[in-house]
């Protein structure tokens, strides 16, 4: 097992996975122990980008009471403005991003989204350092280019005393061993769901899914828009390491996602728990978190949830950490700071881990959730043993990276939905 796969692995022991099991699935979706309900929240938006306003009324989401012992740090940093953040689709609690923003750091916020760390990349270097955003989430095998091209600057720390908060595990990474221009937002996974009643067979396998994707559900199935997940799926099946610069190897992945699989695909979706609950796939591919709210949006939209399972694809799967950084050129900085300083407050952090379904990094997590949020849905879908890490692979950046887009592009315009 790598450095990397060592650190970032589940902290919770087994008994509390057991407890928090989507078999104890709760009516009523995500409801949290230990926060104040905000009076009205911020609804969703139909559109890419959602903006927040002042004078909605919340409450304070920073209460103490029921918190795990222990020594915090719950610094918070005023700013004023408008806050800019691209991000990843459905990323942080809706009450996070609006009313609280509001209320507690004076921003309004408007959130735009991405589907991979390329279209970040390709956005933010286009601008040439004027791209108007003020918080970029890259995951962080990306972070060293991003460095290196000037799209981010460095953190003041200074600004980000809440840091102390985070494991020592989720920090000191490789790609930045200083921490100087990244703090971890959460980790997680690569896996797949489906709908049984659809699905005859049980899935256990990245195979199973190709198989699955080839036969049953042809034309209803949908992959990650991204390059590395939508290869990383063959080399998995194919027990070759995703990482893999071996022309040999690409060739044959191209050649198959290509020639044969790519007019199966309904869709390159990489947020797909809306259209899963619409009954769009019988299957896709997802991380975890978007599966975990698959769950909830199934049931809100009248379906059942016990109908659909997760799998975390066998023989190996990726592993990721995302991490906040201040995109160069930010316009507000200094709400930027202070928004990811907040968000290191652990019932903050719990607040929003409750909503996307991704660990968050925060230390002592086991305990924290216990007294925080006891009620927490689907928690086998965020904490994960060690045998599970264990099979789980982190990216390397290669330069392999451009032939595994190329697929990608080869295979959309393959595809047959």
């Amino acid at each position: 097992m790598s450095n990397e796969k060592k650190q970032l692995k589940m902290l919770a022991p087994e008994g509390f996975r057991e407890k928090i099991s989507r078999r104890a699935f709760l009516q009523g979706g995500t409801a949290v122990a230990g926060f104040a309900l905000i009076a009205a929240a911020c609804g969703g938006s139909d559109s890419a980008t959602e903006t927040s306003t002042a004078d909605t009324a919340a409450s304070d989401a920073a209460s103490t009471e029921g918190l795990a012992s222990g020594e915090w740090s719950r610094v918070i940093n005023q700013a004023s403005g408008t806050l800019a953040m691209y991000t990843w689709g459905d990323y942080n609690d809706p009450e996070l991003v609006g009313a609280l923003a509001a209320s507690t750091l004076n921003v309004s916020m408007k959130v735009d989204y991405y589907a991979s760390n390329e279209d970040l990349i390709t956005k933010l270097a286009a601008s040439g350092g004027s791209s108007g955003f003020d918080i970029v989430v890259p995951t962080g095998p990306y972070i060293p280019q991003m460095i290196e091209k000037g799209l981010i600057q460095k953190l003041d720390k200074s600004l980000i005393p809440n840091m102390v908060n985070v494991d020592p595990n989720y920090l000191a990474q490789d790609w930045d061993p200083t921490n100087d221009y990244s703090v971890c937002k959460n980790w997680g996974t690569t896996g797949y769901f489906y709908d049984t009643t659809k699905i005859s067979k049980e899935l256990t396998t990245w195979q199973d899914f190709i198989d699955t994707c080839m036969g049953e559900a042809s034309g209803n199935c949908s992959v990650i828009d991204a390059a590395p997940n939508y290869c990383g799926m063959w080399f998995w099946a194919n027990k070759i390491n995703w990482n893999t610069e071996i022309s040999a190897d690409i060739d044959a992945c191209e050649k198959f996602l290509v020639e044969e699989f790519a007019q199966h695909i309904k869709a390159f979706d990489s947020y797909p728990s809306t259209k899963l609950a619409e009954g769009a796939y019988s299957i896709a591919m997802a991380w975890n978190g978007d599966a975990r709210q698959a769950y909830v949006r199934i049931e809100e939209a009248g379906g059942n949830p016990s109908d659909w399972k997760w799998v975390l694809g066998t023989p190996n799967t990726e592993l990721w950490m995302d991490n906040y950084c201040v995109a160069a050129g930010a316009p507000n900085a200094e709400a930027a700071h202070a928004w990811i300083n907040w968000d290191l407050i652990p019932e903050i952090s719990i607040k929003d881990l409750s909503y996307h379904g991704y660990h968050t990094g925060m230390k002592n997590m086991a305990q924290l959730i216990s007294d925080v949020a006891p009620d927490l849905v689907n928690g086998d879908m965020i904490f994960f043993g060690d045998e599970q890490v264990a099979t789980m692979q982190t990216q390397v950046i290669t330069p392999a990276l451009d032939r595994l887009i190329d697929i990608l592009n080869k295979s959309k315009a393959k595809a047959g939905g």
